[in-house]
């Protein structure tokens, strides 16, 4: 038995599939990622799968994410890399600085 829940795009060939499936006997959900390319087309070996006991469980970890939490970490990442950019540029200009003196 297999019943696909849902897919998210995660790139240009690759999407994030979301199933309830039997393996090996015991039902689960499987979160794998499918590719379509010129090479291989299929599923991946990137994944995970929550047993059948342990998915009230999942669904409660997913439940308690708070949209302004994930806001809070994107904004730090993009101060990161702001930050990461500033001293990048300034490593640099120093690099022309000492060329000029010497």
């Amino acid at each position: 038995m297999e019943k696909d829940i849902g897919k998210i795009k995660k790139n240009e060939i690759t999407d994030i599939i979301v199933r309830v499936d039997d393996f090996g006997g015991k039902v689960g959900l499987t979160i794998r990622e499918y590719t379509t390319s010129d090479r291989y087309t299929g599923f991946t070996k990137s994944g995970t799968r929550i047993p059948l006991e342990s998915i009230n469980e999942f669904k409660k970890m997913i439940s308690s994410i708070n949209e302004a939490d994930l806001k809070a970490m994107e904004s730090n990442q993009e101060k990161q890399k702001d930050s990461q950019k500033t001293l990048e540029q300034n490593e640099s200009n120093s690099e022309e600085i000492e060329e000029e003196v010497f």
